[in-house]
């Protein structure tokens, strides 16, 4: 094995920013590889318990093109792992076609990305070339997310954001008055998705009285259910007052809730969104907003982050969030703990400890 460094691309965040080289001898084993440390005690003692098992190091480029190029150029030869975030986009790009080829060939076989989304990786060309993908799984965000959706639903529902706005342009509560919201006692969550974030959410909205029905791709065992009712997909869209979007974007996922679906919910329904900006077309969206087909949205997320549709910047109905669903010093810990769990097991047996679903079984 060559004691030359080599991997990877991880983006830092402004909370986790702090990236070292480790060394690694001959005899440990197993190749060097890429990965990013957090600030946070616990994620640089598990960072630091990584030094007898490899080498770490990050890329040099800054941008798509000179990655690919630095791919290319063998800096990554010997490559077994790689740490990556959502914001690793930036340096890398998508991770598909020539980069993963480029980096199956420098001998990457394992992807372990912070975060339970993972649309910016393709699964099936990274399975294609044998390159295992973990994702962040939901216990180690779940609760984050869905705090974050419970906050956008009920802003939304009470109508907050006009007179946040109002009280902050020294109006009170505006000249007429916002008009009055509906509280969620008795009325019924669609949740679409209803993974560990769809459960956690379900969960805190019945606290709150509210009815919850979901709709996933299979319906959950009943002690998973947690006393929500399965319904199918159109059922879910005519009979919810807030529809809740918690599910992964994909070729089957993306622009699910469409112009068709908008009008397919009741009259002055709330969409909430924490999942992927892509599950919802934005421009179907301002128009059922402008018309009051839907009263009002609270979103996190955006089909062209960090981009926002102009007409729901300058509708008042809209509550936004800046992507923030797992913004907090517990959840971004505890996700760089379960990231870097997944590159000790792939580096000590050979498999991830959370891969991504579509790879479950298939190593």
């Amino acid at each position: 094995m060559s004691n030359r460094p080599t991997p990877l691309t991880p983006h830092p965040s402004p909370l986790y920013h702090v990236s070292r080289t480790l060394s690694c001898s001959h005899n440990v084993g197993f190749p060097p590889l890429t990965i990013e440390c957090a600030n946070s005690a616990p994620a640089r003692s598990a960072y630091d318990s990584l030094s007898s098992l490899a080498h770490l190091i990050t890329p040099k480029s800054t941008n798509p093109a000179d990655f690919l190029q630095e791919c290319h150029s063998g800096a990554f030869n010997g490559t077994k792992a790689i740490y990556r975030t959502f914001g690793s986009v930036s340096i890398t790009g998508r991770i598909e076609g020539e980069v993963v080829k480029a980096l199956a060939e420098a001998g990457v076989r394992f992807i372990a990305h912070n975060g339970a989304g993972y649309d910016q990786i393709d699964i099936p060309t990274c399975t294609a070339h044998k390159i295992h993908v973990s994702n962040t799984a939901p216990p180690a965000l779940a609760a984050a997310t869905a705090d974050t959706a419970l906050f956008l639903l009920l802003a939304a529902l009470r109508n907050f954001n006009p007179a946040i706005l109002s009280l902050r342009a020294g109006a009170w509560r505006g000249a007429p008055p916002a008009p009055l919201g509906h509280d969620p006692f008795g009325k019924t969550l669609g949740i679409l998705g209803m993974g560990g974030i769809g459960r956690n959410l379900a969960a805190k909205a019945a606290a709150l009285g509210m009815t919850v029905t979901y709709h996933n791709r299979r319906r959950l065992p009943p002690a998973d259910e947690g006393g929500a009712q399965y319904v199918d997909f159109e059922t879910l869209l005519a009979r919810s007052d807030v529809v809740s979007l918690n599910l992964p974007l994909n070729e089957s996922t993306r622009g699910m809730i469409g112009k068709a679906e908008l009008a397919k919910m009741k009259q002055g329904a709330v969409v909430v969104n924490t999942a992927r900006g892509g599950v919802v077309d934005e421009a179907a969206l301002v128009e059922a907003l402008s018309t009051s087909q839907i009263s009002s949205c609270g979103l996190d997320v955006y089909e062209n982050e960090p981009e926002i549709h102009p007409g729901l910047v300058a509708n008042p109905k809209v509550m936004l969030l800046p992507h923030m669903g797992t913004w907090t010093v517990e959840t971004q810990t505890e996700m760089e703990l379960w990231t870097i769990a997944n590159v000790r097991s792939a580096l000590e047996t050979g498999k991830l400890t959370s891969p991504v679903a579509e790879q479950e079984g298939l190593f």
